[in-house]
């Protein structure tokens, strides 16, 4: 089955420096069991200009830093509110579900 959270999933942060703030999940990487979280855990990188890409930006530029899963929550749809979420298996295709108000996310 893999990780329970998946791209363009609304997480709230449960640890860390943006504990409480939520956001839209734009990549998980499931071999280091991390996600990159829409405008939290951002980090300052220095750009340079180079041939291969020219349009790229280049200074001091913000990106979002991988977050452990296990510091993410999903936000329910029904409840607005940080859930678990199980596995529930019909006729052969596994759903995931919410464990707060047990609604189906898939």
């Amino acid at each position: 089955m893999g990780l329970r959270i998946r791209r363009d999933d609304l997480v709230q942060v449960i640890a860390g420096k943006d504990r409480g703030k939520t956001g839209k999940v734009l990549r998980v990487d499931p071999k280091k069991q991390r996600v990159y979280v829409e405008g939290l855990n951002l980090v300052k990188r220095h750009q340079r200009a180079t041939q291969l890409n020219p349009n790229a930006e280049v200074g001091v530029v913000e990106r979002e830093a991988p977050i452990h899963i296990s510091n993410v929550m999903l936000v329910d749809p029904q409840t607005n509110k940080p859930t678990r979420v199980g596995v529930s298996r019909e006729g052969g295709a596994y759903n995931r579900v919410t464990k707060g108000s047990n609604s189906k996310l898939d």
